[in-house]
């Protein structure tokens, strides 16, 4: 075992299939190439957190039961926790985080954070995990310690991804399915990620709240239809018989995943056939139902989702992420990118004047086949 190991995991954008990774529902991400870069060194004694964007370091040993904190190293002191509690004997270390993938925007850094510890630290142990125990124990880190109620889809697709590719996530099953960028008209298409650079204050609580009143619409559907596992595979008829039983906040929420996951299986088809007009009509619908299905939209996504429908080559815009603020995922024909991004830029500072970062991407390798490609480099 090397004294020092360096692990990178990247971020994630998600094409299609918003808050439906907690009900038993359809994803279809793709790992981008911002990323998160542990480096791990051997130590004497202890466990230590550092990273060159944050001026605080966090300290820690096996058997530590404080709680968290609220701070960046919530997430890696999280995973840890579930090695140890795994059983994995984690030597003795000193881990520096650093990285690319932008903070609060709706691009998985907390995700990237964590599998990119995880990944590291199995490397220092000496030992392995498959890629769904790797995303599993990533997500209990963030539920269990952090606090948030995430689903599985970020920690899935940055462990998981394969460059060039989107990733098609059964969410229930973590079944999944590879499905090219680079078919038939798609092979043109760029993915051109808008940060709004707004969170609007409400998002961390709102998200919970959503999340709510999901569980609850499925808790009525199931009761009214056993054999309804989850959201998942409901449909809208199960939905409008149980309408009298549920409020109008939750009928909407729950509407916005059933079609939502209707939109998933629609986008995937369309990928299969290199029909970009088809996967950015798909698109589109989307954010229309995250606006006013589910309502976790605001002011500036919805002037930069706009904005993109208007310029020539833009097949489809939608928010991606948690919502409240963020980044809008745009399918767009490479010959038209740059001059999509300046156009979105100036139109964006004119009306907020708010100058939004655009990001032209590729599909990129998640966690574990960058570790696979430098073994073998």
């Amino acid at each position: 075992m090397n004294n020092t190991t360096h692990t990178a995991a990247p971020g994630r954008v998600n094409l299609i299939g918003e808050h439906t990774d907690y009900t038993g529902g359809l994803v279809l991400p793709m790992a981008i190439p911002f990323a998160t870069t542990a480096t791990v060194s051997a130590a004497e004694s202890g466990y230590r957190f550092t990273s060159s964007a944050f001026d605080t370091v966090r300290d820690t040993f096996a058997g530590d039961t404080t709680a968290a904190t609220g701070e960046w190293s919530d997430y890696p002191v999280g995973v840890l926790r579930e090695l140890l509690e795994l059983g994995i004997t984690v030597p003795p270390f000193t881990m520096q985080l650093d990285g690319t993938v932008p903070l609060n925007a709706g691009l998985s850094s907390s995700a990237s954070i964590e599998v990119a510890t995880a990944v590291a630290l199995l490397r220092h142990a000496g030992t392995s995990l498959t890629a769904p125990e790797v995303a599993l124990l990533c997500q209990r880190a963030e539920n269990r310690y952090v606090g948030s109620p995430c689903g599985i889809m970020d920690q899935f697709v940055v462990t998981a991804a394969t460059a060039g590719h989107a990733l098609l996530l059964d969410t229930r099953n973590l079944g999944f399915t590879l499905l090219p960028m680079n078919t038939g008209a798609l092979a043109g298409c760029s993915i051109v990620i808008a940060n709004s650079m707004v969170k609007h204050s409400i998002a961390a609580g709102e998200y919970g709240v959503r999340r709510r009143e999901l569980e609850e619409g499925q808790a009525v559907l199931r009761a009214r239809f056993p054999l309804l596992r989850d959201l998942g595979d409901a449909s809208m008829d199960h939905l409008d018989a149980c309408r009298d039983s549920i409020s109008e906040e939750v009928y909407k929420r729950c509407k916005h995943v059933i079609t939502e996951n209707a939109r998933v299986c629609e986008a995937a088809d369309a990928m299969r056939a290199g029909d970009a007009a088809k996967l950015g009509a798909a698109m589109l619908q989307s954010h229309i139902s995250q606006r006013d299905d589910f309502e976790d939209s605001v002011p500036e996504i919805d002037f930069l989702v706009e904005t993109a429908m208007a310029q020539p080559g833009c097949h489809g815009a939608r928010l991606t992420g948690g919502g409240f603020g963020g980044c809008t995922v745009n399918l767009v024909d490479s010959a038209n990118s740059q001059s999509f991004r300046s156009a979105l830029q100036s139109a964006y500072f004119g009306h907020f004047g708010i100058a939004a970062e655009v990001y032209i991407c590729i599909a990129a390798d998640g966690a574990l086949a960058r570790v696979k490609d430098a073994t073998h480099a």
